[in-house]
């Protein structure tokens, strides 16, 4: 729009000094259509004007009246000017308020009109009185339906914008409880069930301190050897790395088997991986293990307790068996530490796809099986 008006401009002016060579008024024409320019070329100096503002600038009103008042002079001395117009048009749409600037687009082509009948010597042509204010009405219909496309679009980037600031939060929210749940998972089976067990031989060290000082210090080390497991896993799961066992071990098997040792279990695996298992996968059945033999321990009142890696091509099933005291019906989250391991192990199934089963009866021991999914090889 710029372009065009400073060509309409220079056509103009360039119109009138060829048909009117040497007149009087020449040189007010020529300083006019100068100062017109100047001041059509401040008007990006004193910022972009934002369209259908309901109080523009005091400055920048004076300088659309500026470049009003000259354009008007100009044509009442040159009617050939009056084609600058159309660039005018948008110019006060962009500036003034809408009725203002519809009042200032009908001043504008009631010149051009005059302009154009001056230009017609006197004879009447019904096409130069219809012909401006079709083109005004063209131009401010276009101009205003963009306008409410660009205020439409303002909108739906506000939209998307807000939308996108609500997912952000609502994922940073998710990702909080997600890792709230992983540490208590973790450190349920970990430090929980470490403690657990330390305070446990500790109890029977304190008991057994006079009549066997012998086997009072062999709880008392071997609960020193599971705080140093504990301090190992707390630095592991902080960082979130693979369990201890795990990188003691190399493998899934090995970890399980230590485990099983530790535990006073035994231990077996049917058939072979098609390939190495996941880690996460890895992880989570060790963890499983853990928690399932760590409530044997304290609850079951077992006398043997056995676990089973079985691998059966598509997926990979840990059992965990004991002949204690069982439970007749599978035990439901409840407030408390004692009611978080039943419920971890099943969360960690369920991110892997799996399913977590489990068989009891009262006096008839327990059988805890998870079977996850494996992806094929290749």
């Amino acid at each position: 729009m710029h372009a065009a008006f400073f060509l309409l401009l220079s056509a103009s002016l360039t119109r009138f000094l060829l048909r009117h060579p040497g007149e009087a008024r020449t040189p007010w024409i020529i300083a006019l259509s100068i100062t017109l320019a100047l001041l059509y070329v401040l008007g990006p100096v004193l910022g972009p004007a934002a369209p259908g503002t309901a109080r523009p600038a005091p400055r920048r009103l004076a300088w659309l009246g500026g470049v009003v008042a000259v354009w008007m002079v100009l044509v009442v001395l040159a009617p050939s000017f009056a084609w600058c117009a159309v660039p005018l048009f948008y110019t006060g749409l962009r500036t003034l308020p809408s009725r203002a600037a519809l009042l200032l687009v009908g001043l504008l082509t009631a010149f051009v009109v005059a302009a154009q009948l001056q230009l017609a010597h006197g004879g009447f042509d019904p096409n130069l009185v219809l012909a401006p204010p079709a083109v005004a009405a063209v131009a401010t219909a276009v101009f205003l339906y963009m306008q409410r496309q660009a205020a439409r679009q303002r909108a739906l980037i506000d939209d998307l914008i807000r939308t996108r600031r609500e997912l952000a939060a609502t994922e940073r929210r998710e990702g909080t409880l997600a890792e709230r749940q992983r540490l208590s998972m973790e450190i349920h089976d970990t430090l929980a069930q470490g403690l657990s067990s330390q305070q446990m031989l500790l109890q029977a060290a304190d008991r057994q301190w006079d009549a066997d000082p012998a086997t009072a210090r062999r709880h008392v080390r071997t609960a020193e050897s599971i705080a140093e497991r504990n301090l190992a896993e707390a630095r592991r799961f902080v960082h979130d790395l693979a369990p201890a066992d795990l990188a003691e071990g190399g493998s899934l098997e090995e970890a399980l088997r230590m485990l099983a040792a530790r535990e006073s279990a035994a231990f077996r695996v049917d058939g072979a991986p098609n390939g190495g298992l996941p880690d996460r996968v890895q992880s989570a059945l060790l963890r499983i293990a853990q928690g399932a033999l760590a409530n044997v321990r304290e609850h079951a009142n077992a006398r043997a307790a056995a676990v089973t890696l079985t691998y059966l091509g598509d997926q990979v099933v840990l059992d965990v068996a004991d002949d204690g005291t069982g439970f007749a019906h599978t035990p439901s989250a409840s407030p408390g530490v004692r009611g978080h391991g039943l419920p971890a192990m099943r969360a960690r199934v369920r991110q892997l796809g799996g399913t977590l089963t489990i068989e009891s009866a009262p006096g008839e021991g327990t059988v805890l099986s998870a079977a996850i999914p494996l992806e094929p090889q290749p």
